[in-house]
C-alpha cells in the first residue's frame, strides 16, 4: 500500500484547518493564508517525529491564527463602524462526523456568534472554537496552546459563559429563516414600512458594516421604527432594474446576496426570534469583504 505523500495529508486535514482559522479570525483571506503558512510549516517539519498528523496541523494552525489576531485587534480597534465577519459560504465550515455536531458547527460560524467572539480574549477565542466547535478533548486543546489542562477548562468555562449570555437563544429552522429573510428583503425594497414594522421584533438591531466605504449606520442600530426607516431611505437609492435578489447561504444560514449592476452589493442575513420575527438584521457592505463572493 502507498504511503500518503505530505500533501495527501494536508489535503485530507485542510477543511478543519480552514475551519479553525476563519473562526478565529473572521476572514476568508487571513484563514486561508494561515493556513497556507501551516502547509510550508507541515512540508518542512521532520514528519517522521509527527505521531498524530491532525494534532501537529491544528497546534500549527491555532498558533499561527493567534499570532495574526494579536495582530489584527490593533486594526480592528480603528475600523469605521461596527464589524462584521466576512461572508462565506460552506467550504469554511470544518468537518465533523456526525449530524448533531454539524448544526453546532454552522452555529459557531454565525455572524451572531462570530461578533460575540470578537470580544473574548486571543486565548478565549482559541479554545472556544477548538472545544465548542470542533470538540477536541482538554489535553489536545492545552498542549495546542501550551498551556495546562486546568487553565484551559477555566478559559473554556469564560468563553461559553460569554458567549451563551450574548449569542441568541433560538435557533431558527433554516426554511423559516430563508422564508423570513425574502419577506424582509421584499419589504425593504419595497419600502414598505407597515411590512417591515411587523416582521422586526420591537427591540431589533440592525448591524451594518461598510468600514465606511457604503451606505450604513457608524452605530447599532436599534428599534424597529430606525430600522425601518433606514431601510426604507436605502431602497429608494437602490431601485431600479439594476437590482437583484439572490438566494444564497453564508455562514451557515440562509442569506440574501443583493447584486447591484451584476456586482455583489451587499449580503444580508438575519436572527430570528421564537416567535417568528426578526430579531436582528446583519448587512454586510463593505466592497473588501465582498470582493470574494461568486456570483
Amino acid at each position: 500500500m502507498a504511503t500518503d505523500t505530505a500533501t495527501d495529508v494536508f489535503e485530507e486535514h485542510r477543511p478543519l484547518l480552514t475551519g479553525v482559522a476563519y473562526r478565529m479570525l473572521g476572514r476568508a483571506a487571513d484563514a486561508e493564508d494561515t493556513v497556507q503558512e501551516a502547509w510550508l510549516r507541515w512540508s518542512a517539519a521532520d514528519r517522521a517525529e509527527v505521531l498524530e498528523p491532525r494534532a501537529y496541523l491544528v497546534r500549527i494552525t491555532t498558533r499561527l491564527a493567534l499570532d495574526r489576531l494579536r495582530k489584527l485587534r490593533a486594526q480592528r480597534e480603528t475600523y469605521v463602524g461596527p464589524w462584521l465577519p466576512e461572508p462565506v459560504g460552506p467550504e469554511f465550515a470544518g468537518t465533523v462526523p456526525d449530524a448533531g455536531d454539524r448544526a453546532v458547527l454552522a452555529e459557531s460560524v454565525s455572524f451572531a456568534v462570530l461578533v460575540v467572539l470578537e470580544s473574548l480574549s486571543p486565548l478565549e477565542r482559541a479554545v472556544f472554537v477548538l472545544r465548542e466547535a470542533f470538540g477536541f478533548p482538554y489535553a489536545e486543546i492545552a498542549r495546542a496552546l501550551d498551556r495546562e489542562p486546568a487553565a484551559v477548562r477555566q478559559l473554556a468555562a469564560r468563553a461559553r459563559r460569554h458567549v451563551g449570555e450574548r449569542k441568541p437563544r433560538y435557533r431558527a429552522d433554516p426554511e423559516e429563516q430563508r422564508e423570513l429573510t425574502e419577506r424582509f428583503l421584499a419589504a425593504a425594497a419595497g419600502a414598505d414600512l407597515g411590512a417591515l414594522l411587523e416582521l422586526l421584533a420591537p427591540d431589533a438591531r440592525l448591524v451594518g458594516d461598510s468600514g465606511g466605504r457604503a451606505k450604513a449606520p457608524l452605530r447599532v442600530m436599534e428599534s424597529a421604527g430606525k430600522i425601518a426607516r433606514f431601510l426604507a431611505a436605502v431602497a429608494g437609492e437602490l431601485d431600479g432594474p439594476a437590482v437583484e435578489f439572490v438566494r444564497r447561504e453564508f455562514n451557515g444560514a440562509p442569506a440574501v446576496l443583493v447584486l447591484l449592476d451584476g456586482r455583489p452589493d451587499t449580503v444580508v442575513s438575519v436572527d430570528v426570534t421564537a416567535e417568528g420575527r426578526i430579531a436582528c438584521v446583519y448587512l454586510v457592505r463593505n466592497p473588501e469583504k465582498l470582493a470574494a463572493v461568486t456570483v
